[in-house]
């Protein structure tokens, strides 16, 4: 006798904290997709399932059922390598090592998201580039990933569709932040999209989905037992989102941010961040002895601009005006500019990097709905960061803007001032670590490692 679901009765079944079968997770991803389940109803079973949670299995089974929605493409050889981060205010360093990893021999088939709630996309970043193309097919991507060593595309309707609809639907019903939901996100994609290893950068603080470092700590295991059932090598990196990273926050500033990291003239963070998860690139693909040479073999690339010319590459490819490498005024920006002033001298001890994330939001560089159309000039540059010694009227950050968005940037200006920015009359004792942990193990080697960075 075959077995009858009801959407109704698998939503009230996770409202109650009742554990889903397989086969209702199934039905109800299956039912998203040929469309006799209503976007209401998908997002009243998000709701559930972040307020009440799903076991290991559960997620187990969410994350097949997405995955197994659309193509599984599959690169068996260990130096293809993909990277993946849970997102953070101004996190543009896939443009930076995804061309670092690739000058080094790596092979990296990148498939990425546009923006999520407070922190910007990889998508909507990249394409601020006339002319980028990234909606190809499959058959173009990997000949591109074969031939050229690295290919950026956004999701298709081949990859994880389930996980396309779903995600938007994320975005605007505050269901992000869940455990369950971020690993079925990630590693369906990361899985679909064929790489023999996968490096995770898991933010944590303010900035980040998961705030707190216990929470990130179980994401990143939870990421690797996904990873370790498909026979993956995995590294996982849970790295501080305390404050913006890097200074630049906005789509086409981000690029041109990332460019000069590439020129060897990015901001301390970014770079130390972005040869960091090179290395560990570098090293899953088998390129490197220890994670500490992939990291030297990583620093080499931009030192040498082999990593600069592979992003140049990389533009040309997908049919990108690769002039803008060396002329930022070819990239979409404004007309005006608002400098956010200090009304006091003294240190600055904290950032709601939340909140910051959520103001290049309202100027429109995010979506605030579903069909939101980005606009890629907008945003702000930060002029100072945690720890930093400020005088009053010293400029804290820029904001990017429109003719009609003065009154935005001076409410903005109202909470930079009263919330957004703390400066105290102390030097704080001590700022956060830039990365707080690494764990890999090599799938075939059954062997793991964890190093905790020293305070």
């Amino acid at each position: 006798m075959t077995q009858t679901y009801s959407a109704y009765s698998i939503i009230q079944k996770k409202r109650d904290k009742e554990k889903l079968s397989k086969e209702e997770i199934q039905w109800f991803i299956q039912g998203m997709l040929d469309q006799t389940i209503a976007d209401y109803q998908m997002s009243a079973l998000l709701m559930a399932i972040y307020l009440c949670g799903m076991d290991i299995e559960e997620t187990a089974h969410l994350t097949d059922a997405m995955l197994y929605s659309g193509k599984v493409l599959n690169f068996p050889e260990q130096h293809f390598i993909d990277k993946h981060s849970t997102g953070g205010v101004g996190d543009k360093a896939t443009f930076i090592l995804a061309p670092i990893a690739a000058a080094c021999g790596v092979k990296v088939p990148m498939i990425a998201g546009r923006g999520l709630g407070h922190t910007g996309g990889t998508i909507d970043k990249i394409e601020s580039i006339k002319g980028f193309k990234t909606d190809i097919s499959l058959e173009e991507f990997e000949e591109l990933l074969h031939t050229r060593g690295l290919v950026l595309i956004g999701q298709t309707k081949d990859i994880a569709p389930a996980d396309k609809k779903i995600y938007s639907l994320r975005d605007v019903t505050a269901t992000v932040e869940s455990i369950p939901l971020i690993t079925a996100s990630i590693m369906s994609k990361k899985l679909a999209e064929g790489a023999k290893g996968i490096v995770m950068d898991i933010k944590t603080g303010n900035g980040a989905f998961m705030s707190k470092l216990s929470d990130a700590k179980k994401l990143a295991a939870s990421i690797r037992k996904t990873g370790h059932r498909f026979d993956k090598n995995m590294m996982t990196m849970i790295t501080d989102m305390s404050e913006p990273l890097g200074l630049a926050v906005g789509n086409a500033l981000e690029v041109i941010e990332s460019i000069e990291t590439l020129k060897g003239r990015g901001p301390k963070d970014l770079t130390d961040l972005s040869v960091a998860l090179a290395g560990g690139m570098i090293y899953l693909a088998g390129l490197s002895k220890t994670l500490k040479d992939g990291i030297k073999k990583a620093q080499a690339a931009i030192d040498d601009g082999s990593a600069l010319e592979k992003f140049r590459e990389l533009i040309k490819n997908q049919g990108g005006d690769v002039n803008v490498v060396d002329d930022y005024s070819l990239l979409p920006h404004t007309k005006n500019t608002v400098e956010v002033k200090a009304h006091k001298a003294g240190y600055i001890t904290k950032m709601e990097c939340t909140e910051l994330g959520k103001h290049c939001v309202r100027l429109g560089g995010g979506r605030q709905t579903t069909s939101g159309v980005i606009d890629f000039a907008v945003g702000f540059v930060m002029n100072k960061k945690i720890g930093d010694k400020v005088a009053k009227g010293d400029v804290l950050m820029t904001i990017h803007c429109h003719d009609s968005q003065i009154a935005i940037a001076k409410e903005i200006t109202h909470f930079v001032h009263t919330r957004d920015i703390t400066i105290s009359p102390a030097k704080p004792r001590a700022k956060k670590k830039l990365i707080l942990e690494v764990h890999t193990q090599f799938a075939a080697k059954k062997k793991t490692t964890i190093t905790k960075k020293k305070k």
